[in-house]
């Protein structure tokens, strides 16, 4: 399966596949940042997603709040989830890119790594932003 096509914007750019980055870890992970430190973090992926805004990849955002819970199947929900703090989901971004390697060059200016994060780069299906 491919991911699916957006219409061009214009003329001469041409059409962009819809990825999804998965974000683990990080700052938000982190309970030992300050308040001014975790402020600082924030701006620069406000900043970050500004930059791919500008650049016309229609980027949706999703920060996860917490705790959440786990579903086991019909009978058993349990508190959580209680990965480890560098594994745990923390949020995730919509956006158009030209092909995956672009997507993965996206990924890579992601501020999530100052702070341990790691980045999933993966293609969505059936969505548009």
């Amino acid at each position: 399966m491919e991911a699916v096509m957006s219409e061009p914007v214009g003329e001469d750019q041409a059409p962009r596949s819809t990825f999804m980055l998965i974000f683990r870890g990080g700052a938000v992970s982190r309970p030992d940042l300050s308040p001014s430190e975790l402020q600082a973090h924030v701006e620069k992926w406000y900043r970050w997603s500004e930059k791919l805004a500008g650049e016309g990849r229609r980027n949706t955002g999703i920060e996860l709040g917490g705790p959440g819970a786990t579903v086991h199947g019909r009978d058993l929900v349990t508190d959580g989830p209680y990965a480890e703090s560098k594994d745990l989901v923390t949020g995730s971004m919509i956006f158009e890119a030209a092909s995956l390697e672009d997507a993965i060059e996206v990924a890579r200016g992601c501020p999530t790594y100052e702070f341990g994060g790691s980045v999933e780069v993966r293609p969505a299906h059936n969505h548009r932003v």
